[in-house]
């Protein structure tokens, strides 16, 4: 059974899409859902991965992004194990490229499989990590929202709708960032910095704890922390 705690029920959601929007019949979601799609479950066990999917409905595109150099060659196996056809790897970025020449998605009972069949639009590519799948949709109708969310309960996903707003027409611009992109400079070592900072709270209002304070905590040198820590915030910015 779905917990209400985790997630809105469609009920919740139809409510306010109606109430937002009570003429718009064309907007924008992003949504995150757990299933038990093999991606999906792969990047639970493997939390440094990263994957990104591309779907024509005969074939997919996959992307996998592993920070983790232990995990990297964990997941190679995995993949292969599955029967997919690696186009290219790199062990230097610790990424790998596949093609799935039958479409998991279509094949399985996945969320893709489920918008397809529905006036709704998924801009890709779908990107996954930690257990979630994310998904960026243009809705044409009311009732296509509701009857997804409505499947994605009678199969006991749990979902979160993160964005719900007008669609203004404009899908390039607002692809042009992308959390690979924003990342894809940073060092491993100032990727930890940031990551090790935001679990610290040094990104609170007001702030949980300084650099000398995460420092101690993490027993490393203030002078390197805050170094790795200074070079990824410069990076992520211009980013």
């Amino acid at each position: 059974m779905t917990s209400l705690d985790n997630r809105h029920t469609t009920a919740q959601v139809i409510n306010t899409v109606n109430t937002v929007f009570p003429t718009m019949t064309l907007f924008e979601v992003v949504l995150r859902v757990s299933s038990n799609d093999g991606f999906v479950n792969l990047s639970r066990r493997f939390p440094s991965a990263k994957i990104f999917i591309w779907c024509n409905r005969e074939n997919d595109v996959v992307e996998v992004i592993v920070r983790n150099s232990e995990e990297y060659p964990l997941v190679m196996e995995e993949i292969r194990a599955w029967g997919y056809e690696i186009v290219e790897d790199s062990l230097s970025d610790r990424r790998l490229c596949l093609i799935v020449q039958e479409c998991h998605c279509m094949n399985q009972d996945t969320i893709v499989r489920h918008i397809g069949k529905l006036d709704i639009l998924n801009i890709f590519p779908n990107f996954i990590e930690d257990g979630w799948s994310y998904h960026r949709l243009i809705v044409f109708r009311h009732a296509d929202l509701e009857e997804l969310l409505r499947r994605l309960e009678k199969w006991g996903w749990f979902y979160k709708i993160l964005r719900k707003v007008p669609f203004d027409g404009f899908i390039a611009s607002s692809l042009t960032l992308t959390a690979d992109a924003l990342f894809s400079e940073l060092t491993e070592k100032q990727i930890d910095a940031l990551l090790t900072a935001y679990r610290h709270g040094y990104y609170n209002l007001p702030r949980d704890a300084d650099v000398q304070a995460i420092a101690l905590k993490e027993k490393v040198p203030r002078t390197t922390f805050q170094e790795h820590l200074k070079k990824a915030e410069n990076k992520v910015v211009r980013g």
